[in-house]
């Protein structure tokens, strides 16, 4: 009992950290710990409790003066793609959608980072940033993917940091918020995460209030490097999952 607390609190910590610092990858660093030891039916709902409590922790200073609202398309569209994602995951083996997913994190997040100048899309307006959304809350169904698509989609867009961060805040809010209810709901979290829960949240709390600071103090350039780099590294872990399961 207590090698576990260990592992999650160890988890919560740098989760907590790279979270704050650029606002999403909970999921991919404490799973990069936690795989190993704690049972998926386990670190499911830590990663979705964690990454909530997360996001809480920053969303006030984040969204204070600023128009929230403009994550609506995207919002509404991954609300919509969230359950198309459920229903084709009993189509399509989630271990090869996982490690399409992370080769085309490898090859292009790289690219984008040693590119002097990144192309700007500037046509489509909301509907654009919607069909993001909605390609994210597919993945989110299918594989718990809902980052990588709105974050690369904000960068592509040319969004500064700000925006970037508070369009996906209110998203990942959303989605990991809906997510916890409906685990909630039907009984998929097990009594066993109840004392975690109340284990994690410190750490979590004062990590992330960490990473936030730090976040202030690095310029766009930097930020977009951090984001870029995590996208790379998710990639990474994505494909040596899926490779772990074939083997």
């Amino acid at each position: 009992m207590i090698h576990q607390l260990t592992i999650v609190v160890l988890g919560s910590i740098a989760a907590g950290f790279v979270q704050g610092l650029s606002g999403f990858a909970f999921g991919l660093v404490a799973m990069s710990i936690w795989a190993w030891t704690l049972d998926p039916t386990l670190a499911g709902p830590l990663v979705v409790f964690g990454s909530f409590a997360g996001q809480m922790v920053a969303a006030r200073t984040i969204l204070r003066g600023t128009r929230p609202v403009e994550a609506i398309p995207m919002v509404a569209g991954g609300i919509v793609g969230v359950p198309i994602g459920v229903a084709l995951l009993k189509h399509i083996d989630p271990a090869t959608f996982k490690t399409c997913v992370g080769m085309l994190l490898i090859v292009w997040c790289p690219a984008m980072l040693l590119s002097r100048n990144l192309p700007r899309v500037v046509w489509g307006g909301y509907w654009t940033d919607a069909a993001a959304g909605w390609i994210g809350g597919i993945m989110g169904g299918l594989g718990g993917l809902t980052g990588p698509v709105p974050i690369l989609w904000g960068t592509l867009r040319g969004w500064d940091r700000r925006i970037q961060r508070v369009r996906f805040m209110v998203y990942n809010l959303t989605m990991q918020g809906l997510t916890f209810v409906v685990y909630l709901a039907s009984g998929t979290v097990p009594r066993t995460a109840l004392p975690l829960f109340a284990v994690m949240l410190p750490a979590v709390f004062a990590a992330t209030a960490l990473g936030f600071r730090l976040y202030h103090r690095v310029s766009d350039v930097t930020f977009r490097r951090v984001i870029l780099g995590l996208l790379t590294a998710m990639g990474a872990v994505l494909v040596a999952t899926g490779a772990v399961r074939w083997l």
